[in-house]
């Protein structure tokens, strides 16, 4: 594989960005800066890592040929590229080449690619799947959307972060089934989660149960990753309970827009959105279990 030349840069090192950051800069690739509106955080990573700080997303993209983003939602996206702040990233577009990690609207990456083409830059949209562990060792799989030429110059910086880097079309559609993957995720794990909360109240076995569930109809990679934690009551946060609402109602939006009804995906998004009013929206997604176990409501799980 060739080494790739491409001067690197993060906007946004919350716990996916940071880690991705470490692979990359681990993986000998040059980078040059790291921001974050936490300025500790990037100091911190900066440090670690022995690039700039940035104090702006503009000062990521002067020392950057690749600007790779990983922001909360879509109102982060469009604040880090607004036209109006000097700050942003749209000042400095010109033969660069953004690539949007996050899991995002489609009109949102579709919107940012037009801005960034209007300036004579490249935006790939490179939606994750995978979790702290995986950004870290490089085995994320990667969706990806926008123009083929966009994700030519980037299949070789994200192959050091991914097992599978996947081409889905342009811009948006990655997006879509990205979506897709999580709305499918977050309700197996709501399901899973009344399913162990009602073999708790039957006085099954949990660990028997979960045996059981892995080599019948039952079995799921959330069983694997979600279902003991489930029943340890341990949630320390690889994806959080307000990340799995935003990206259920993304999807719900989508539905809505083309006339369907999603029943089991609008109860997925009503139990997340309940932990979120608990004040458990930080907690991992596993935390849906808190409102199906019958002796944990109302009390508090263990959590980092």
């Amino acid at each position: 594989m060739t080494e790739p030349t491409e001067r690197i840069g993060f906007v946004g090192i919350g716990r996916m960005g940071a880690n991705m950051a470490r692979c990359l800069h681990e993986r000998g690739l040059h980078l040059t800066s790291v921001y974050d509106l936490h300025s500790a955080a990037a100091v911190d990573l900066a440090n670690e890592l022995h690039v700039y700080p940035a104090q702006t997303p503009a000062e990521v993209a002067d020392r950057s040929s690749v600007i790779i983003t990983v922001v909360s939602d879509d109102t982060a996206m469009r604040a880090i590229f607004s036209a109006t702040d000097q700050t942003s990233l749209f000042g400095n577009v010109r033969g660069r080449l953004f690539v949007n990690c996050a899991t995002l609207s489609p009109k949102t990456h579709q919107d940012i690619e037009g801005l960034v083409t209007e300036r004579e830059g490249l935006c790939l949209e490179a939606c994750m799947a995978g979790s702290i562990t995986q950004a870290r060792k490089g085995t994320l799989y990667l969706m990806c959307g926008g123009k083929p030429e966009a994700f030519a110059r980037a299949e070789t910086i994200l192959g050091r972060l991914a097992t599978t880097v996947r081409y889905i079309g342009p811009a948006g559609e990655a997006a879509k089934v990205k979506a897709l993957v999580n709305m499918v995720m977050n309700s197996n794990t709501a399901a899973l989660a009344e399913g162990l909360g009602l073999g708790a109240a039957l006085e099954i076995d949990l660990t028997l149960l979960r045996d059981v569930f892995s080599q019948t109809g039952a079995a799921s990679r959330v069983l694997e990753t979600d279902g003991e934690d489930m029943q340890q009551r341990a949630h320390d946060c690889y994806f959080s309970a307000a990340h799995a609402a935003k990206d259920s109602a993304i999807a719900l939006n989508l539905a809505k827009n083309l006339g369907l009804s999603l029943p089991v995906a609008e109860a997925t998004l009503a139990q997340y959105q309940r932990l979120i009013v608990q004040g458990k929206g930080d907690l991992d997604k596993s935390a849906v279990a808190e409102l199906t176990f019958v002796d944990r409501l109302g009390s508090s799980p263990t959590h980092g």
